[in-house]
């Protein structure tokens, strides 16, 4: 048995949304994200309910393989998604957005992700998910879904 202290990357973000929790929430799952996050395509969608809930299993095409995610948390009441993410052999990363009202009619989201490697590959790309990225990723999400809660449509970035 091989025992080592994880190699892990944390980052966090608030996000500034234009709706309040109970309108955003829903967007919030992998069948609804695809409405207003572009590039977004889950190959594999497994859910009871048709969307978002616990126990809900999702398939994204990647690099260097397909990623699996698994949501652990969908708490319609709280404003709560936790969601773990693995890429078999690479990373396992964890995912939590916690919805608050935020001033009139708005929300503030508090996003949290952390990946630990699982082999060298994962640690060249905690290498590569600095801040700079983190923000700059966060800032798109943000703007693609006040886009969204605004007009109804997604957001052209070409």
């Amino acid at each position: 048995m091989k025992i080592e202290p994880p190699n892990k990357v944390s980052r966090s973000f608030t996000q500034t949304l234009c709706a309040p929790p109970e309108e955003v929430f829903p967007l919030l799952c992998p069948v609804r994200e695809a409405e207003w996050v572009n590039g977004w395509r889950p190959s594999l969608v497994l859910t009871s309910s048709g969307g978002g809930e616990p126990g809900c299993i999702f398939v994204t095409p990647g690099v260097p393989q397909d990623s699996v995610w698994l949501m652990t948390e969908f708490d319609r009441e709280r404003y709560r998604v936790e969601i773990l993410k693995v890429i078999p052999g690479v990373v396992v990363g964890k995912i939590e957005v916690r919805l608050r009202p935020h001033g009139e009619g708005e929300s503030q989201a508090d996003i949290i992700y952390t990946y630990t490697a699982l082999s060298d590959y994962g640690t060249a790309m905690l290498k590569e998910f600095t801040e700079p990225h983190f923000v700059s990723f966060m800032e798109t999400w943000e703007n693609e879904l006040n886009h969204f809660l605004t007009t109804g449509t997604k957001l052209d970035l070409r």
